[in-house]
């Protein structure tokens, strides 16, 4: 029967505490689950390769460590995105706004030109290529890139003109010639788990354990990144909150979400504006569901997620800075 790990972690170092990926987190004993079972253990009971996959440092991607929470400030080129949508359509603005999200603190920003919304529509690559090449050139330099697609062709194009980091929301099941992109070039990538496609991820989404069905998908999808040569290394998970998941089981991912780290990964967690924080907070327009994401990002911290994707760079920053000194 297949076991899983997750580490129960305190920002307090305890005696025989280990250090969670060379991060900020300790954990002194997991959680071991089975389809069937839970139970608290010590770190001494650990496997050696579950031991490993949580307490390897991880590498560094696109020139950030992964020591400390890193902030993915969003720069959406597109017309219809669910929070933000038109807002920085045209590559001035969408320039102008990447600048000033590093400005505010972000590490790093992610670059879209198709929305994933639930329910919209697919854009074909030349108008994704329009979307976001410009604005690509514009913030080379600025921060280390990230192109937000599903599909290879546009990874490329993004690549050539300066961004560092593949973020493909559909976790390689899009385009077959994804992992093999990532492979030849050595970049970065972010394999997101999503059941089914944004037109019709949110009809009746069901899971036999959502928490357990979200590593095992994550983990097939390293295997074929890896079978075409992409490394270890490169690879950053993402649970996708939202994608093909209900409220509760957004709440659920969250609160196991430290998980993910018997992956061997870097985990990415985005959950921004998203609307069960609406549901959960009585928020309706997504720009006012700053205070509910801001509360879903430190939980992600304190869970040791090293990436953070987010609408509001200068107010979660100001939130790690306290949650940081007031935990260390």
């Amino acid at each position: 029967m297949k076991r899983y790990y997750r580490p129960l972690l305190s920002s307090t170092r305890t005696p025989g505490a280990l250090l969670l990926g060379g991060g900020w987190l300790w954990f002194a004993q997991v959680e071991e689950l089975t389809r069937r079972s839970r139970r608290v253990i010590p770190v001494a009971a650990l496997p050696s390769v579950a031991h490993e996959a949580l307490t390897a440092p991880r590498h560094a991607l696109a020139g950030l460590s992964m020591d400390r929470p890193r902030l993915m400030g969003i720069v959406n080129t597109t017309p219809d995105s669910f929070s933000d949508g038109g807002l920085y359509e045209g590559a001035d603005a969408a320039i102008a706004h990447g600048r000033a999200l590093v400005d505010a603190g972000a590490h790093i920003h992610d670059n879209g030109g198709e929305s994933h919304r639930t329910g919209a529509e697919y854009v074909n690559i030349a108008a994704e290529k329009a979307r976001t090449m410009t604005a690509n050139e514009g913030l080379e330099g600025v921060a280390p890139l990230s192109i937000d697609t599903r599909k290879a062709a546009v990874g490329e194009a993004a690549l050539t003109a300066g961004a560092s980091l593949l973020n493909d929301v559909s976790g390689l099941t899009h385009d077959a010639a994804m992992a093999p992109l990532a492979a030849r070039t050595g970049a970065p990538i972010c394999i997101m788990h999503a059941q089914g496609d944004p037109k019709t991820m949110q009809k009746n989404p069901h899971y036999d354990d959502v928490l357990l069905d979200v590593y095992d998908a994550l983990e097939a999808q390293i295997a074929v990144a890896e079978a075409s040569g992409v490394t270890r290394n490169q690879i950053i998970v993402d649970p996708g909150i939202g994608f093909g998941k209900t409220m509760e089981h957004n709440l659920t991912l969250l609160k196991g979400l430290a998980l993910l780290h018997g992956l061997g990964c870097p985990v990415l967690l985005g959950a921004s504006r998203k609307r069960f924080i609406g549901t959960i907070s009585g928020v309706e327009a997504a720009p006012d569901r700053v205070a509910g994401s801001l509360a879903v990002a430190l939980a992600g911290v304190a869970q040791g997620a090293q990436i953070l994707r987010i609408h509001d760079v200068d107010e979660t920053r100001q939130a790690l800075a306290l949650w940081q000194a007031s935990t260390g």
